[in-house]
């Protein structure tokens, strides 16, 4: 697939791109890596529509994903975009339990990320770290009291809810 054809194509609507990216995707996962490539020189919306649609696939595959996916998105939490932050903590919601002993630089990327004043930014590190803390990975035994933390702290229910229910889900 050309991906820069497909995303610089002003006829097809935006969502429709993403939902062009993500079906091929998910039928065509060897072309993560591809895409990805594709999505490291992007400009920042249309890296935010590469990793919308890897979020789309791996929200029904998240077995597309390999260490180099983890690691990209992991990396571009860091971005300034706030779109970039959202899509790509929601990937790593999807794909966390797959990558137990690799997920240190998400997490440090993530516990910053709860602190951004975007909202979406903030639920969507929520949902991340809520996976991230039912896989019981090594990296949780750190992480419970951060999010325990957090959650005290958060003012809006709709993203303490996540802390408190991962949180309530691993001390069974």
């Amino acid at each position: 697939m050309n991906f820069a054809e497909l995303l610089s194509d002003k006829i097809q609507k935006p969502k429709a791109k993403t939902e062009i990216l993500s079906y091929w995707l998910a039928e065509n996962p060897p072309e993560l890596t591809s895409l990805i490539e594709f999505a490291r020189t992007a400009k920042d919306p249309v890296k935010a529509t590469c990793i919308e649609a890897i979020e789309f696939a791996t929200k029904q595959k998240p077995e597309i994903a390999d260490l180099k996916c983890l690691d990209f998105v992991s990396e571009t939490l860091t971005a300034k975009a706030p779109r970039l932050k959202w899509e790509s903590a929601k990937v790593i919601g999807n794909v966390a339990h797959l990558f137990p002993e690799n997920l240190e630089t998400a997490v440090t990327n993530l516990l910053v990320n709860t602190e951004h004043e975007g909202t979406v930014v903030r639920w969507s590190a929520a949902f991340a770290l809520g996976q991230i803390l039912k896989t019981k990975a090594p990296v949780t035994k750190d992480l419970i009291p951060a999010a325990e933390n957090i959650a005290s702290r958060e003012e809006k229910n709709s993203i303490r809810k996540f802390y408190l229910d991962a949180l309530k889900q691993i001390k069974k």
